[in-house]
């Protein structure tokens, strides 16, 4: 029997289903129906209910679901690393990483939650305000949208939907439907948990069914985590609702000759080729000062060398499958492209199925789409450059400004690259990957609005509401 999915704390089922695949071998995990458009309408309806009763819930009460859903997802830890390794194909020791982290998010916003507070207002400063006084507090948006992709389907679903719940928002979650278990198990234990049933809706349905929710005026606010492309076009759609755009990027890594080589070429072996490289922040361009660029590259090509590549449920898999042949076949085939184009393959570049080898390649240009746009994939470009300043002129040369990572001893460069790489995170002696998550995350330019950590969240979440009394 195919998997139900969740409209208002109620279990549905549909005749459209779609298999989740284990991306390693082909097989299927499950089958999983997928929402139609009247379970979509019925989840507005339900949400906006149970925002009535979400809203209206005192802090306590909504620490005690956090505090309930962090126990449930300890106690039940290996089962969900079971899972998203299944459906992502990711390997199981990234799956425990994630799992751990999606524990941190949720007890963050247990804590965050009974932070929201205000403040008081003295409106005295001209003759007009004598005798008054203003109170700010913050009150919950409503119902939130949260639309989240396959590549870390419990974390960045958790992103959306525990800062909601801190927030006293309702939420519908549209979780990636090649991809939806780990969502819809999380969506069981919020129930357990002792979440309003009509407050949430896990909604595993193709982006042409979500899009009447992103439409919505009942909705108020989105909060998406995908492509650029599809991420401004949604926003496009939106109309007035609040919109977070989580989007791509191209990620730099900046090696100056001063760095501590041996700790650049670990973080950037790490953070290029993590989750098979289908991370928005993942190391893309690794750019070195030509005075130390033979040095680093004949070190990182053997610490790339040792990346275990294969099944992910073994243990020792670094490397495991892409999300499918599809997105596979795509990276296999920017690489060759860039290979008609000039550029060098110094490692990697095979492909058997949905396995896609780490690839190194230098000789590259900025024009190839290896360089130019988000390749998702294992692949990293090598390049080498002279000065500091043009370090920075290549980074920023690119659509994207998400994260960024620059490895030098002297405070004063690391200064100048918080000063002027047009990124939304600098990072120094450490990669674009690195994200913890009570900070602010988001991107500048094509890489997105708004910001994700779950404080900052709830800031997008909540509004502020002003209250002037006058003193008589």
């Amino acid at each position: 029997m195919a998997k139900s999915f969740l409209v208002g704390g109620e279990w549905r089922t549909s005749a459209e289903t779609l298999d989740t695949i284990f991306p390693f071998d082909g097989s299927t995990v499950e089958t999983c129906c997928m929402a139609q458009p009247a379970d979509l309408e019925d989840a507005v309806r339900a949400a906006q209910r149970g925002f009535n009763v979400m809203r209206r819930l005192p802090t306590y009460k909504r620490v005690d679901i956090l505090t309930r859903l962090h126990a449930i997802l300890t106690e039940r830890f290996e089962p969900m690393v079971e899972i998203m390794t299944l459906e992502t194909g990711k390997a199981r020791k990234v799956s425990r990483a994630e799992a751990a982290r999606a524990l941190q998010t949720i007890q963050t916003a247990a804590e965050e939650a009974k932070r929201l507070g205000g403040e008081i207002i003295d409106l005295d400063w001209t003759p007009a305000g004598e005798h008054h006084r203003g109170f700010v507090r913050r009150v919950p948006v409503g119902v939130v949208l949260g639309i989240t992709p396959f590549n870390y389907p419990l974390n960045l679903m958790l992103h959306k939907l525990a800062p909601a719940i801190a927030a006293g928002c309702s939420a519908i979650i549209k979780p990636p439907e090649i991809a939806p278990l780990s969502s819809l198990l999380l969506g069981e234990w919020l129930l357990e948990a002792g979440m309003p049933p009509e407050a949430i809706s896990i909604l595993p349905c193709p982006g042409r069914t979500a899009e009447r929710l992103v439409t919505d005026e009942r909705i108020a606010l989105l909060s998406f985590t995908g492509s650029a492309p599809v991420g401004w076009m949604l926003k496009e759609k939106a109309g007035r609702k609040k919109v977070v755009l989580e989007l791509g990027g191209s990620a730099p890594a900046i090696v100056h000759e001063d760095a501590d080589l041996m700790l650049a070429v670990s973080k950037t072996a790490s953070g290029g080729f993590a989750n098979a490289g289908q991370n928005c922040i993942s190391v893309q361009r690794i750019l070195i000062q030509r005075a130390v660029y033979e040095d680093f590259c004949d070190r990182y090509l053997t610490a790339v060398a040792a990346l275990k590549v294969g099944d992910p449920r073994d243990e020792s898999t670094d490397i495991g499958p892409m999300i499918n042949v599809k997105a596979a076949e795509r990276a296999e085939a920017w690489v060759e492209e860039a290979l008609a184009g000039g550029a060098h393959r110094l490692i990697g570049g095979r492909r058997e199925g949905a396995l896609f080898y780490p690839t190194v390649l230098s000789e590259v240009t900025p024009t190839m789409k290896v360089c130019a746009e988000e390749v998702f994939a294992p692949v990293v470009t090598l390049s080498p450059y002279d000065t500091w300043e043009e370090a920075l002129r290549i980074a920023n040369d690119s659509p994207f400004g998400l994260q960024a990572g620059v490895f030098t001893r002297d405070i004063g460069r690391a200064l100048s690259a918080w000063d002027n790489l047009e990124m939304g995170g600098v990072l120094i002696n450490d990669v674009s990957t690195f994200r913890v998550d009570h900070m602010p995350y988001g991107g500048v330019k094509a890489s997105g609005i708004g910001r994700e950590g779950v404080r900052y969240a709830i800031k997008d979440m909540t509004e502020l509401r002003l209250l002037v009394i006058h003193q008589t």
